[in-house]
This record gives C-alpha cells, sequence and structure tokens, in this order.
C-alpha cells in the first residue's frame, strides 16, 4: 500500500495552539549525534531544563540503513534515536522548534520529529513554586554568565 507524504514547512504552517496552556512541552525525536548540536543552540538562546532520553523506534526509515559519518550501517527494525524534552511558555515554542530544526537536519530520512503537547501547569517540587516562576530557571549557568558579562 503506498500512502503519499505531504511535506510542509514551517511557514506553510498554521499553529492552532492550545488557548488555555500557558506552557509546551516539546518532544524532539533527533539522531544521536545531533543532541550536542542542538543543546549547544538551546543553551546559546538561553533556554536551559532540557531532559534527554536514549530511545529505539522507526518511522519512515522502517529500520533502513542508517548514515552517519559518510558511512552506512544496518540495524534491526528499531534504530537508536534520543528523546529531548524541553517545557517552555507558549511564546518560546516557535524559537525553541526553529532552532531545533536548524541543529538537527542533516537532510536525510531519520532525522527526526518534534511534538508540541500542551502543559497545564509546571509546579518545582523543591519550593512549590507553580506556573511561570516554576518553569522559570533562574541561579543557572545562563544568568551567570548574563551577570557577568553585565560587569564588563
Amino acid at each position: 500500500m503506498n500512502i503519499p507524504f505531504c511535506y510542509l514547512t514551517l511557514e506553510s504552517v498554521k499553529v492552532e495552539y492550545t488557548p488555555d496552556a500557558e506552557f509546551y512541552k516539546i518532544e524532539a525525536i533527533v539522531r544521536p549525534w545531533r543532541v550536542h548540536h542542538v543543546s549547544s543552540g538551546l543553551l546559546q538562546m538561553g533556554i536551559r531544563g532540557v531532559t534527554v532520553s536514549d530511545v529505539r523506534g522507526f518511522g519512515a526509515q522502517g529500520g533502513s540503513t542508517e548514515r552517519h559519518g559518510g558511512s552506512e550501517f544496518s540495524e534491526d527494525k528499531f534504530i537508536a534515536k534520543v528523546k529531548m524534552e524541553i517545557v517552555v511558555c507558549k511564546d518560546q515554542v516557535e524559537a525553541v522548534v526553529e532552532k531545533i530544526i536548524e541543529e538537527a537536519r542533516t537532510g536525510e530520512i531519520g532525522d527526526g520529529k518534534i511534538f508540541l503537547i500542551p502543559v497545564s501547569d509546571v509546579i518545582r517540587v523543591r519550593t512549590g513554586e507553580r506556573g511561570e516562576k516554576a518553569e522559570r530557571m533562574s541561579g543557572g549557568r545562563a544568568d551567570m554568565m548574563s551577570l557577568t558579562a553585565s560587569i564588563d
């Protein structure tokens, strides 16, 4: 059975966000050797708080030959990928998605997928803070770097 594929660009799709969701979890399934590029790109734009998990699966690639560093290799039906999970405010979603695509894309089949999931609330376990205060990553390396930069 042949199923037609429809490829759309970000520019051609109008995203309808859930009106009452202030936050979104972005789940990106990417090639393992692109994780460093994606995480570095996210850090450069001030995004912190990324969860990374090793996962296995198959999509359009169907477990076919994988390419890395100019070499080809075959695995079983399930291909090793990495799932990156990031929770951000609604107004940060598009910038984060664009950065993930920019850093993860190789142009080959198997580059991965990105899923956007509405999140009803965020709660920081340590303090019990909720919402925007809990989602904001303060006191981290990026805050220290911006403090140092403002002193210079």
